[in-house]
């Protein structure tokens, strides 16, 4: 039985608590910010996953990225664009780019700072 990323998704740790995740580079700049929202949370909680599990998003942390992201990789290999936060980690399986430090923003906090 194959399993789906929706699958692997259930396996996951929970974000509930995330309103977003930071994506930082080696100077602590900023070059990715993942909302927990439709379309973007199963990257928050791969990334979030990924960040428990090695500490930096780095080219052992890519990989095992890709393989969470299932069948959503391979399609991001046949359409380089249609998934950025995959081709992020493609980037840095390559040794294109990273490590990437991940830097979660509480719901509370978000919460919080609106008016």
């Amino acid at each position: 039985m194959t399993h789906t990323f929706s699958d692997t998704l259930k396996t996951l740790p929970g974000i509930a608590h995330l309103a977003s995740l930071q994506l930082l580079d080696a100077d602590g700049t900023v070059v990715a910010t993942l909302e927990n929202r439709p379309g973007q949370a199963g990257s928050v909680a791969v990334y979030h996953a990924l960040a428990a599990r090695h500490g930096v998003v780095d080219a052992d942390a890519a990989h095992d990225g890709l393989a969470l992201y299932g069948e959503h990789t391979a399609d991001a290999r046949a359409f380089p664009g249609k998934h950025p936060n995959i081709d992020r980690l493609l980037a840095i399986a390559d040794g294109g780019c990273g490590p990437l430090q991940v830097r979660p923003i509480a719901a509370l906090a978000a919460q919080a700072a609106q008016p």
